[in-house]
């Protein structure tokens, strides 16, 4: 069962503090080419075949 937000709970959303969390993740995202990085690992990342499954 889903809850509805009210008005107030969707206003209040927009406008907390991000958390220093959220920030470094933001700013990690801006100036990292994750794009590259993942087609210059993904030669190496290990494949499923025998075994347990790789992380995605």
């Amino acid at each position: 069962m889903s809850q509805q937000l009210s008005f107030s709970d969707s206003e209040f959303t927009s406008k907390r503090r991000k958390t220093r969390k959220e920030l470094f993740l933001g700013r990690m995202n801006e100036l990292i080419p994750w794009q590259q990085l993942e087609a210059q690992i993904e030669p190496f990342y290990p494949k499923a075949g025998k075994g347990r499954r790789p992380y995605p």
